[in-house]
């Protein structure tokens, strides 16, 4: 019997949410299956159904025909299923090679054997062809090194079936090449392969077969070759979303200079200069590395500054923390969402509110009238799907989480001036990632000035007036959005002297 996966009548309910209503697929072994829909449609549900992290009220997983049932992590494992999720399962204080073989640690009697554990590692970094150290700690290496070793502990078990959940959101065009050509191995050795991703140009790379969900239902299974990115994104959104960036309502008066950075240094850029008006949209591009990050973290208060200077309304400012910054004006959303913009076991209400607690205060004691009819303010002005305002965050959907940051800073209490959004779309579906550019584009129109950090060249050239474009801390190039092109863009990114 050639070896295969199916999923039966899955079904799973959340309170006030039915996240997977009858699901039933079959995928074959030795083939790429994508799995789209809108943040919600079920698509994580179903790959924590198949990872063993939750239970499905009814339905099956079949594998070539023998029903299986996993209550926990272990016994998908053990069933030769590995799911790299969008949160990455990584232990921050231990070293990459123990990361790599957390499950599978190589021992001298009762002791690790570390020569062995560091050589077996080298022998996978070098399959990935990436310039890490095997000792080197986790949690100091960039978002995107932590992916790739998420990614190499999944290749390392040798799991016969294995999911992808937007496994390229933080990579550089570098990284993702390696990972299409481990996928291309994989798909040759006869692994069941299932790929999420909200990059559809990614689909068209690398998939077999598409299968569509929405509101927790299968609403389309076609082979790749079959369909184009218009039909999926009908399908996945239920309607033409149309040309996103032409049909936004942008603003088109730009107001005097209210930021100047001017030969800014900190440990990772150097001497950084630039300037930001009232209603401006400026994007920073450049690689993962860049100094991209960097600047957003200097200006907010997190990195501290070794000279230069940063004015305010022509005023020299010095922050010493977030705080700072924020009493300033200046608001940030991180490029990590879930480890630094939210706090993921409190509600939406809570999280909303975080950053202007002192301002709910009754007396002694939260006013938690006043909190919850902002929340509900936010929740409607960005159209939050939640059953409730007390709903954890960390269920929501990511676009759903990215809004409650977006609320957090716009909901009128906070005088913001200065936004800056670091990857504000990072797993984010089509459907939402226009609602968030609109979005975008009505804070500039208000007269708040937008600092945006995106790794999709398309998004920072068709969103910004104005183009900073980083490499190795410094900044390469400054274009107009008239002069602006992903290539020339991706030019200065990547080349040394080009003007």
């Amino acid at each position: 019997m050639k070896f295969f996966l199916e999923f039966l009548n899955v079904r799973k309910e959340f309170p006030g949410v039915l996240a997977l209503d009858d699901i039933s697929f079959r995928l074959e072994a030795g083939r790429v299956c994508a799995l789209l829909g809108e943040n919600g449609a079920g698509k994580s549900t179903l790959l924590k159904i198949l990872g063993g992290d939750i239970l499905p009220d009814c339905g099956k997983i079949i594998i070539s025909g023998a029903p299986q049932r996993f209550s926990s992590p272990h016994e998908a494992l053990k069933a030769s299923i590995s799911v790299i999720c969008q949160e990455r399962q990584l232990v921050p204080g231990m070293s990459v090679a123990e990361n790599i073989f957390i499950d599978d640690l190589p021992t001298k009697g009762v002791l690790l054997d570390k020569r062995t554990l560091v050589k077996k590692t080298q022998e996978i970094l070098d399959a990935f062809n990436l310039p890490i150290n095997p000792r080197e700690t986790v949690g100091g290496l960039p978002v995107a090194r932590q992916q790739m070793v998420e990614i190499m502990k999944a290749y390392r078990r040798n799991s016969r079936i294995i999911a992808f959940d937007e496994p390229t959101a933080p990579l550089t065009a570098a990284e993702i090449a390696i990972l299409f050509k481990l996928i291309g191995k994989l798909k040759s050795k006869g692994k069941i392969i299932i790929y999420v991703s909200h990059r559809l140009a990614e689909i068209f790379q690398v998939a077999d077969e598409i299968i569509v969900l929405k509101d927790g239902q299968l609403v389309g299974k076609t082979l790749t070759k079959n369909t184009n990115e218009q039909e999926l994104i009908t399908a996945m959104v239920g309607r033409d979303i149309g040309d996103t960036y032409a049909n936004l309502r942008r603003n088109e008066s730009l107001g005097d200079v209210v930021l100047e950075v001017k030969d800014l240094f900190t440990k990772k850029i150097q001497g950084v200069c630039f300037a930001l008006r009232s209603g401006e949209i400026t994007g920073l591009a450049g690689l993962v590395g860049s100094g991209r990050t960097e600047v957003a973290r200097a200006l907010f208060g997190v990195d501290p500054v070794t000279s230069g200077s940063i004015l305010l309304n022509g005023k020299k400012v010095e922050f010493k923390s977030p705080k700072d910054a924020i009493s300033a004006g200046i608001a940030l959303c991180p490029e990590d969402r879930k480890d630094q913009g939210l706090v993921l076991g409190r509600s939406i209400c809570n999280n909303v509110t975080t950053a202007v607690l002192p301002k709910m205060r009754a007396k002694f004691f939260l006013d938690k009238k006043k909190e919850r009819n902002i929340t509900a303010k936010v929740v409607k002005k960005y159209s939050i799907k939640a059953p409730s305002l007390d709903k954890i965050v960390y269920e929501l959907s990511g676009g759903n989480q990215q809004k409650v940051i977006l609320g957090r800073w716009t909901l009128g209490i906070l005088d913001i001036k200065i936004l800056i959004l670091d990857e504000p779309t990072k797993g984010i579906d089509v459907g939402t990632k226009a609602e968030i550019y609109q979005t975008i584009c009505n804070f500039a129109k208000e007269g708040i000035s937008v600092v945006l950090i995106s790794s999709e060249l398309t998004e920072v050239v068709n969103l910004s007036d104005k183009v900073i474009t980083m490499r190795n801390g410094r900044v390469a190039s400054v274009l107009t959005r008239q002069e602006a092109t992903e290539e020339r863009v991706l030019n200065h990114a990547i080349i040394d002297g080009v003007v």
